[in-house]
């Protein structure tokens, strides 16, 4: 086994060109469940954990997040309870304090696991990964970033180095049911966005990846009766999973009770 330890970010760019088949570690919170779990078995690692280019969080203009930022930096930092205040919320209700001193913002995404709670936040956002590689840097809307469940479009040689999210102008609501525990991941999570007069619905835990529906949301006018109407879209054109959080009948259920009180929140 092989453990390689980058400090830059050219480093570990170089090593993951190298090394396609290594297994990155930043957190390694997610990584951990796999490996105790014996569902990933790795011969090469490449861990984040000293490449301190990774850590910036800077919210000069827009927010820039480092891909190692903590969740509980995340939480708890004034610039994002006061700039991004919605944000700050999604990533406070993340398991346990314990998992957010070490979990990541590059990890959350880059798992791309359909029972996480920031995605659908950062999509509900408008944020926008920034994706590197030897070859160059591109950057993707979190919404295309990830494609299904534990599936991403990174390329093999690709690395998250940061997410960039626009300074918000309206409300932001993060909505989270759980059905086990106070530490368990959402059965539903839901957030909202808004943008002027214009509004971002976005549904997690429910299907392969968070639910978006451009659509519909563009319908949304600041009242009760549009409220209703755009959770009962919603509801109905969602494709649902079934897991040990709750049936997909259930989720239907919640999804239209849990948006409606959502975009009431930005509503006002």
């Amino acid at each position: 086994m092989t453990w390689h330890m980058p400090t830059s970010v050219d480093e570990a760019l170089r090593l993951r060109a190298d090394n396609p088949d290594a297994t990155v570690v930043a957190g390694g919170t997610f990584v951990g469940v796999l490996t105790r779990q014996r569902l990933l078995d790795s011969e090469d690692w490449i861990s984040l954990q000293h490449t301190r280019e990774l850590t910036a969080l800077n919210d000069a203009g827009d927010l820039s997040v480092g891909a190692m930022v903590t969740h509980r930096r995340m939480e708890l930092d004034p610039a994002m309870i006061s700039g991004w205040p919605g944000l700050a919320a999604a990533f406070a209700v993340v398991a346990s304090p314990r998992v957010r001193n070490v979990a990541t913002v590059g990890g959350v995404l880059a798992d791309a696991d359909y029972a996480s709670d920031p995605p659908a936040m950062f999509v509900a956002a408008r944020a926008v990964a920034e994706i590197a590689s030897v070859r160059g840097v591109r950057r993707e809307p979190v919404e295309d970033l990830i494609t299904g469940h534990y599936a991403t479009s990174l390329a093999e040689d690709e690395l998250i180095t940061r997410v960039v999210v626009p300074r918000p102008t309206g409300k932001a609501v993060y909505r989270k049911l759980r059905t086990r525990s106070q530490e368990d991941r959402p059965a539903v999570a839901v957030a909202v966005a808004r943008r002027g007069e214009e509004v971002r619905v976005v549904v997690g835990a429910v299907s392969d990846r968070p639910q978006y529906f451009p659509d519909v949301c563009a319908s949304w006018q600041p009242v009760e009766a549009s409220a209703r109407e755009i959770a009962d879209e919603y509801a109905a054109r969602i494709s649902y999973i079934d897991d040990s959080r709750g049936s997909a009948a259930y989720r239907r259920h919640v999804v239209g009770a849990e948006v409606r009180r959502a975009l009431m929140g930005v509503s006002t």
